[in-house]
């Protein structure tokens, strides 16, 4: 049998932070990272279109926490230790300059995760961390110097201390579970809406900056920009949406009704009032002229005058004031039946995991089984898009990696 001190089961962001920070305190214990796929850090690759969103230039504790549906308040304590500062530093302070887009997401100034992917493993190599890829593991037990990891291959491998960062798991939940745990039930997060309607889907690659969105019979809204795709709908909005909403969506399976507010900046009197100015201004023009009163692609505007019953060549002057309600109703709720969800690319995102209230947060060890440690989505953590899945991975890593480098 081969003996280390610590095992992180795990070779994503926060199984390798977690592993880095704990072989290089001061006691250097002997760390390995065992990971099941061939590769190492897969999801860091694919970040970002392959750019790496690495955090977010979000610098106040509690502001940094109000992006997690979930985790947000237990991560409150976590950031003021170890936040988006701090990792850019680190970085930094290895080689690896990072800069901040205009919406606070922060990417290697090289644009490629490589930068990030050679980073992690230099640090790994210099703290003389053991990694191995392909590791079928059968089982995790407790032992009486620790813990036992069984390989399928018939290895096994001692740990006093043993680290789960294996993300969206269900075998590292069994495992969680066996050692006393209990999840909370796992659910997709950030995913795109399937939307029935072949029209809208025509207008494919059209992107709105400003829209309202609400889920009918419930409170959820959200508000950001728009992406209509060949599927239906995505965008920032709608992936927030869906990251706040995750149960919610899940117990409607996946079908609900959504209303789009097109023009939220106008108030229902203006909008209103700005679209009899239209109807007086225009004249004997069609319905497709806006001259510049709307802030919508024409294309889509025709779609929604259409969806209100009106034909784009209709004059704006034979418009009744009946059918200019019947416009403002469709641009301020236009309603569209959700029928499914699509994955986010390859970035997805589960809500659900080891519960909250069985970890400790100053340390990340598990309250029902001492010397395991968690990081990552392993736990009932997750964020909206934007660079906040990877800060959590990086803070809850370097928690657990400084927690078990003190032990012993």
């Amino acid at each position: 049998m081969n003996d280390f001190d610590v095992v992180v089961i795990g070779g994503g962001a926060a199984g390798f932070f977690g592993a880095i920070t704990c072989a290089e305190s001061p006691s250097h214990p002997r760390v390995a990272i065992f990971e099941k796929g061939r590769q190492v850090l897969a999801k860091v690759k694919i970040s970002g279109g392959g750019r790496c969103n690495v955090t977010h230039a979000c610098f106040d504790p509690r502001a940094l926490a109000g992006n997690y549906p979930r985790g947000g308040e237990a991560l409150r304590g976590p950031f003021t230790r170890f936040q988006p500062q701090d990792t850019v530093e680190w970085f930094t302070s290895r080689g690896v300059a990072l800069k901040t887009e205009p919406d606070g997401r922060m990417f290697p100034v090289s644009d490629a995760s490589e930068s990030i992917i050679d980073c992690l493993e230099r640090a790994a190599r210099k703290a003389e961390v053991l990694v191995k890829t392909g590791c079928d593991i059968q089982s995790v037990e407790r032992s009486a110097e620790g813990f036992l990891v069984r390989l399928a291959s018939g290895e096994t491998f001692g740990a006093e201390r043993l680290l789960l960062a294996t993300g969206s798991s269900r075998e590292a939940w069994e495992w969680a579970v066996a050692l006393g745990h209990t999840l909370s039930p796992p659910v997709p997060s950030l995913f795109t809406f399937i939307v029935p309607d072949e029209n809208l889907k025509k207008l494919s690659g059209i992107s709105v900056e400003d829209v309202a969105l609400a889920v009918e019979g419930t409170r959820l809204k959200e508000r950001g920009p728009l992406l209509i795709t060949h599927w239906g709908l995505s965008g920032p909005a709608v992936l927030r949406l869906s990251a706040w909403g995750a149960r919610i969506l899940c117990q409607k399976n996946y079908r609900f009704l959504l209303r789009i507010n097109w023009v939220p900046a106008l108030k229902p009197p203006e909008l209103r009032a700005r679209l009899a100015t239209e109807k007086s201004a225009a004249g004997a023009r069609n319905l497709s002229y806006t001259g510049g009163f709307f802030p919508l692609p024409r294309r889509l505007w025709d779609y929604l005058a259409a969806s209100a019953g009106l034909s784009v060549e209709r004059r704006w002057a034979d418009v009744k004031n009946t059918e200019l309600e019947a416009l403002a109703r469709i641009l301020e709720a236009g309603p569209f039946r959700i029928d499914g969800k699509s994955t986010f690319k390859e970035e997805f995102v589960t809500c659900g995991g080891v519960r909250l209230e069985e970890v400790d947060f100053k340390t990340m060890e598990s309250k029902k089984c001492p010397g395991l440690f968690f990081a990552g989505e392993v736990l009932d953590i997750d964020a909206v898009t934007g660079g906040f899945n990877f800060q959590a991975a990086w803070t809850t890593g370097w928690l657990a990696g400084r927690s078990m480098g003190t032990i012993g």
